[in-house]
C-alpha cells in the first residue's frame, strides 16, 4: 500500500509524541495520535496515563470531537472493548472520522483486528502498516507480553576489555566510567522493573534506582533469592524511593523442584503488567537466564581496562567446545565516555 509523504510525517509525529507516556502508561502500550484535516494537522496527543483516556480520545478532545472528513493517524489499532475507558472505535465513529491510518494491529490475540473491523463496518476507510516496524520497536515489551505472557528482557553487562565483570572476591564497583553509569540510569528509566540476584545485593549493596527525574516513578526492583539470603531490611535495595519484590521459597507459584523457575518468575512479572525488564545481575543469573532462553537483548558496556585472570566472566555458562559458541548479532556500537556500548541480540 502506497502512503504519501504527509502520511509518513504524521505517523512519525504520532510515534514521537507517544514516547511521552513511557513512564506513566504502566501495563498499557505507548500510543500517539495525530488528526489532519484538509492537509493540515489540527490535533495531536498521546496516551498519558494508565486508566485514563487513550490517545485518540485525547486528540479528539482538542477539536471537540468534530472530525468530519478528517484523517486520523494512530500508532496502534484503536480499542474496541470497554475497559477502564470506553472503546476508542465508538469515539472515532461518532466524531465522523473519514479515514484512519494504523501503524500496527493490536498484538492481543483476543482483540486483534476487531477495532479495525468495527471502523470498516461503519464506513471508515482503514489503512494498516505505515511505519509498522517502528511501532513494533516502540512497544516491543507490550507485544511480547501479549504474545508470551512474559516481559521483554534486556540484560545489561559492564565488563573489562578482557571480559571480566567482577574480581574473584565479587568486587565490581566500578568497572565503567561515570558517563556509562549515567547511561545505565537512562536504561533503567526505560524499563518497568530491574531484576538482579542475591549475590549482587550482598556483594555490592546497590540501590538500583533510575536517578534521573524525581517526578518519574522508579522501576520495581526484583531480587532472585533462591537461597533465602536477603534478610537485612537495611540494605539499599529496600530504600523507600522504589518498590522491591523478593523472589524466594515463599513464592510457591514460581517454584519447580524446590527451586525458583525463572520462566515462571517472568510470567509472574507479566501478570503484574511488566512489559520491559532490565536484568542487572552477576554471571550466574545471566548464565541461567541465557540457558533458559529468556534474554531478548544484550547491552554490554566495555571499559578500556584489564582486570586480569582472577575475575568472574560476563556469563557463567559451561561451554566446552568451539562448536557450542553462542553467536550474537550486533545491532549498534557507540562510544559512551571512555567506554564502548554494544547492543546485540542472539542470532
Amino acid at each position: 500500500m502506497a502512503f504519501s509523504r504527509q502520511d509518513t510525517e504524521c505517523m512519525a509525529l504520532a510515534l514521537k509524541i507517544s514516547k511521552k507516556g513511557r513512564a506513566t502508561v504502566g501495563a498499557n502500550p505507548m500510543v500517539g495520535c495525530v488528526i489532519a484535516l484538509n492537509g493540515k494537522i489540527v490535533a495531536q496527543d498521546y496516551h498519558r496515563q494508565y486508566g485514563k483516556a487513550h490517545a485518540e480520545v485525547n486528540a479528539l478532545d482538542q477539536i471537540k470531537h468534530q472530525a468530519k472528513s478528517a484523517k486520523l493517524y494512530v500508532t496502534l489499532e484503536p480499542c474496541s472493548h470497554q475497559g477502564k475507558t470506553p472503546p476508542c472505535t465508538k469515539a472515532l465513529i461518532d466524531a465522523g472520522v473519514k479515514k484512519v491510518v494504523v501503524a500496527m494491529p493490536d498484538p492481543n490475540p483476543m482483540v486483534s483486528g476487531r477495532g479495525i473491523k468495527l471502523l470498516k463496518d461503519a464506513g471508515i476507510k482503514v489503512d494498516i502498516g505505515l511505519l509498522q516496524n517502528e511501532a513494533r520497536e516502540l512497544n516491543r515489551g507490550f507485544i511480547k507480553r501479549m504474545e508470551t505472557g512474559m516481559p521483554f528482557v534486556t540484560t545489561k553487562i559492564a565488563m573489562s576489555l578482557d571480559g571480566g565483570t567482577a574480581m574473584g572476591s565479587g568486587e565490581s564497583q566500578w568497572i565503567t566510567s561515570e558517563a556509562a553509569r549515567l547511561d545505565v540510569h537512562k536504561l533503567r528509566s526505560n524499563n518497568q522493573a530491574i531484576m538482579t540476584g542475591s549475590g549482587t545485593i550482598i556483594n555490592d549493596n546497590p540501590k538500583m534506582t533510575a536517578r534521573l527525574n524525581e517526578s518519574e516513578p522508579n522501576p520495581l526492583r526484583v531480587i532472585v533469592d533462591s537461597g533465602n539470603m536477603i534478610t537485612d531490611q537495611k540494605l539499599k535495595i529496600f530504600s523507600s524511593d522504589a518498590s522491591t519484590l523478593v523472589l524466594n521459597d515463599d513464592n510457591s507459584s514460581i517454584l519447580a523442584n524446590g527451586k525458583i523457575d525463572l520462566k515462571l518468575a517472568l510470567v509472574k512479572l507479566g501478570e503484574m503488567g511488566i512489559n520491559n525488564l532490565l536484568l542487572e545481575a552477576g554471571s550466574g543469573l545471566n548464565g541461567a537466564m541465557l540457558e533458559a532462553g529468556l534474554i531478548d537483548e544484550f547491552i554490554i558496556y566495555t571499559a578500556p581496562v584489564i582486570l586480569g585472570s582472577n575475575t568472574k566472566p560476563m556469563i557463567e555458562i559451561p561451554l566446552t567446545k568451539m562448536s557450542e559458541k553462542i553467536q550474537l548479532n550486533i545491532l549498534d556500537i557507540r562510544k559512551i565516555g571512555e567506554d564502548i556500548k554494544i547492543k546485540a541480540v542472539l542470532k
